[in-house]
């Protein structure tokens, strides 16, 4: 292995095997503010996962989805970010077991991120596009069940996609120091395949049919504003409460496209030497994704906001709190 002149190598006993240091690509400053950054996702994710969890009026199948999201993202702020930002400015000193454990939540943690997403989106379809039949489709059980088979998916995927990590050969790793899996082509083009191509296919049929089904009853509603039954006057509110809850979750999945897109659409490819130098940009995008979906709820959910507020003063500790009226 041939080695620059002047580079800082990981393992100077061992110049021959040794990687070169990686290069920080932004400024020491600019890692502390990631760091804090991933601190904040834990925190606020926690926030949430607090809140819907403990009051029992937020026991709703949507928000069992927005809780599976906000584990998800817990753990791109506990694991994945940290894990980016160390692998892109040093030297990875602690083996090949935790960089294979590393590894396999670095696939599993995003697939079932993805999975949630599409998710919340066929939870929006049907409740816009099947609203009589919404409650006795999309029931609380019915949801658990399907975000457990989510999970389950997403292991099973990432155990399958670095099933050959652990025993790559001597010949297969390039030089010791640093923490990255070999995947061929095909592999590669697989994955773009089942994380990207289909999921983000589905979310934006999904999305597209349910605004356009949105446009439809607004206008309907508009049609009978006049109208002074009792039958006229409650039917919209419920319709508009459904639309509004889509246009927030709607905002929800744009940006998680805006901030997943860039990953697949420029990272999937490993040897081009312009896609090697921004990756770790495009990881550390997708991951702020999970700081950004919190300050998502705390602007658009009332419930949010009063929960924390009774998390932070403690109340939720007070006997019966748990039956709050959050809505």
């Amino acid at each position: 292995m041939e080695v620059e002149d002047g580079a800082e190598l990981c393992f100077p006993q061992f110049p021959n095997m040794s990687c070169t240091k990686p290069l920080s690509p932004w400024p020491q400053t600019v890692t502390i503010i990631l760091y804090s950054i991933s601190l904040i996702t834990v925190t606020l994710n926690l926030l949430i996962i607090i809140s819907i969890s403990h009051f029992r009026q937020l026991h709703t199948p949507t928000n069992i989805l927005l809780l599976s999201l906000a584990v998800s993202d817990l753990l791109v702020g506990l694991v994945l970010m940290p894990g980016e930002i160390f692998r892109a400015t040093s030297c990875w000193f602690l083996g090949d077991f935790v960089c294979a454990t590393y590894t396999l939540l670095s696939v599993n943690i995003p697939s079932a991120s993805i999975g949630d997403i599409v998710l919340i989106s066929v939870d929006r379809y049907l409740a816009i596009c099947d609203p009589l039949h919404y409650t006795t489709k999309v029931t609380a059980r019915r949801v658990k069940f399907c975000v457990c088979l989510c999970w389950l998916c997403s292991v099973t995927y990432s155990l399958l996609f670095v099933k050959d990590l652990p025993t790559q050969t001597e010949m297969d790793k390039s030089c010791y120091g640093a923490c990255f899996m070999f995947s061929d082509t095909i592999s590669l083009f697989f994955d773009l395949f089942i994380n990207f191509i289909v999921p983000v296919t589905v979310i934006i049929a999904l999305y597209l049919r349910v605004f356009a089904a949105a446009v439809s009853q607004a206008r309907v509603m508009r049609s009978h504003i006049t109208a002074v039954t009792l039958q006229h006057s409650v039917t919209p509110k419920a319709k508009k409460s459904e639309l509004k809850a889509a246009r927030k979750l709607g905002v929800l999945v744009v940006v998680f496209l805006i901030c997943f897109c860039p990953l697949y659409t420029l990272g999937f490819e490993n040897y081009n030497s312009f896609i090697a130098l921004i990756k770790p940009f495009l990881n550390i995008l997708f991951c702020f994704n999970s700081c950004l979906n919190p300050v998502i709820y705390a602007f658009l959910y009332p419930w949010f906001r009063k929960a924390v507020k009774l998390i932070v003063t403690l109340q939720i500790l007070q006997p019966g709190s748990s039956e709050t009226n959050m809505l």
